[in-house]
């Protein structure tokens, strides 16, 4: 968790210029210098304590309190809608998603897949089932590490998604409607649309 002291190391060194950079120009900074920090390799953390899960949703929720001027007593799911930031259990979502979506079509390395489709099973008649996008989720020996491997989360993840998302034609397409169907499941309250 060095990644979290790191990032309210810069969160502090940023607001000593905060009055003096416009808000988009800051907005850009904060995601760049800590945002991605948050998001790489978050794959991982899948599985997480939630008290370990609060610390990093505590680093989003500081930049974007930073960013529009809020304090600490102020609600911050408005500022988190109005920068269009998941919070971080849908972040890793999101990651996972994608690597899941890319195995599937073959662009991602080859040792993280290939994933069975459900219509895939030995021994399955034909079915309605065929065109479904549905994986087989593998059985887990250990259920404190076996069930946070990518083999086992990524078919839970991708079995969860709606069908529209699941069966987008492109990663540009995949990323905008999963980003939406997340960003509804964080904030079920706000009907914004991600474009």
């Amino acid at each position: 968790m060095d990644s979290i002291k790191v990032c309210f190391t810069v969160l502090r060194q940023l607001r000593q210029i905060r009055h003096s950079v416009p808000t988009e120009t800051f907005q850009t900074l904060v995601v760049s210098l800590v945002v991605t920090r948050l998001d790489f390799g978050n794959s991982v953390l899948v599985g997480l304590p939630v008290h370990l899960v609060r610390r990093l949703q505590s680093v989003l929720n500081a930049a974007a309190r930073l960013t529009y001027h809020l304090r600490r007593s102020d609600h911050i799911t408005d500022a988190l809608v109005c920068l269009h930031w998941l919070r971080v259990p849908e972040r890793v979502q999101y990651t996972i998603a994608v690597l899941t979506y890319k195995v599937l079509h073959g662009q991602a390395p080859h040792y993280l897949g290939p994933f069975t489709r459900v219509a895939d099973l030995p021994g399955r008649r034909s079915l309605r089932s065929v065109g479904t996008n549905r994986l087989v989720v593998p059985p887990v020996k250990q259920s404190t590490v076996g069930s946070r491997a990518f083999p086992v989360v990524g078919p839970q993840i991708w079995n969860d998604l709606p069908e529209d998302v699941a069966s987008a034609e492109s990663l540009s397409t995949f990323r905008q409607r999963l980003k939406t169907h997340l960003f509804t499941k964080s904030f079920p309250d706000c009907f914004l649309f991600i474009h």
